[in-house]
C-alpha cells in the first residue's frame, strides 16, 4: 500500500511540475510513465471503428489507454504484417472542422487529413522495416504473404488544431504563445484492430490518445496538424516495441509530453 501511495504521489508531482513548467516556460520535464500519462491525457470517446469497445480495458504493461486481446491470440505464431491504409472517415466528423466558416479552410484540411493518413501508414511501415529484431516482415499485399500474417487496421479519430488555426477561427484568447499552447491541448487519437489474415478474425483491439510537446518555442504550430506528426512518430515506434515485447516486460509511453527550454 505504501509503495502504491509513493508511486501515485510521484506521478502527481511529475504532472504538477509539467503544469508549472508550461506556465513558466523555463524548465524541461519529461514523462516516461504510463501512470503519469493517465493523469495528463484522458481517453478519447469511442468513435465506432472498434466493435464491442466496452470489452477494452487498461493493460498495465502496454502504453495504450484501451486494449482487448483475444485470450487465444499468440503473437509469436505470426511473422508477417500488413499495414492497411489509415482510415480517416471519423476525423472528418470532428466538431471544430465543421465549425469553421470558411469553405477554403475545410477543403485544405480535408487534403491535409488525407496526407496525414499516408504519413502515419508510412511511418509504421518504416519503423517495422527498421526494426533490428526484424520481428515482422512488412508485406504490401495480402497475396504476397507466405507465412502467418497479421493485418494492422487503424482509424485516426481525432486531431486537435494547433494554435494558428485557433487564432484564425477566433477561438484563442490573446496572450503569450505558451498560454495558448496550454489551452490548446494539441492531442491526437486513434482506434486500431489487429486481424488474423488466415481466419479474417480480429484478435486484438486497442485505442490511444496522446498529447504532443508543449513549449514556448515550437515550429509545429505553423500548421494545424504539425503536432500530430510527432505523436504519430511515437505511436509507430511503440507498435514495434509492443511487437517485440517479452513476457513480463512493460512497454511505457515514449513521452506523455515534454516541456522544452527557451
Amino acid at each position: 500500500m505504501k509503495i502504491n501511495n509513493i508511486k501515485k504521489q510521484s506521478a502527481n508531482l511529475a504532472l504538477a511540475l509539467c503544469v508549472v513548467g508550461a506556465i513558466s516556460g523555463c524548465s524541461t520535464v519529461q514523462s516516461v510513465s504510463n501512470e503519469a500519462k493517465a493523469l495528463a491525457v484522458t481517453p478519447a470517446p469511442d468513435a465506432g471503428f472498434i466493435a464491442n469497445p466496452e470489452r477494452q480495458t487498461k493493460v498495465a504493461y502496454l502504453p495504450f489507454q484501451k486494449v482487448w486481446i483475444d485470450p487465444k491470440f499468440n503473437k509469436d505464431n505470426y511473422s508477417e504484417i500488413i499495414i492497411a491504409p489509415v482510415n480517416t472517415q471519423y476525423m472528418l466528423k470532428m466538431d471544430w472542422l465543421h465549425d469553421m466558416s470558411s469553405a477554403v479552410w475545410f477543403g485544405d484540411v480535408q487534403k491535409d487529413i488525407a496526407e496525414l493518413a499516408v504519413y502515419f501508414h508510412d511511418q509504421i511501415a518504416k519503423e517495422f522495416r527498421l526494426d533490428p529484431n526484424h520481428r515482422f516482415e512488412v508485406i504490401d499485399m495480402p497475396s504476397q504473404h507466405k507465412k502467418n500474417a497479421l493485418r494492422l487496421e487503424i482509424a485516426l479519430i481525432e486531431i486537435d488544431p494547433s494554435t494558428p488555426v485557433l487564432h484564425a477561427a477566433g477561438w484563442a484568447v490573446v496572450g503569450g504563445s505558451t498560454a495558448a499552447g496550454v489551452v490548446n491541448q494539441r492531442r491526437a487519437a486513434f482506434e486500431a484492430r489487429l486481424r488474423d489474415m488466415q481466419t479474417n478474425k480480429v484478435v486484438a483491439t486497442f485505442a490511444d490518445r496522446n498529447m504532443q510537446d508543449v513549449g514556448p518555442i515550437d515550429m509545429t504550430r505553423m500548421t494545424w496538424y504539425g503536432p500530430a506528426k510527432g505523436i504519430m512518430d511515437n505511436w509507430a515506434k511503440e507498435f514495434v516495441k509492443v511487437a517485440n515485447r517479452k513476457p513480463g516486460e512493460v512497454v511505457t509511453d515514449r513521452t506523455a509530453f515534454t516541456l522544452r527550454p527557451f
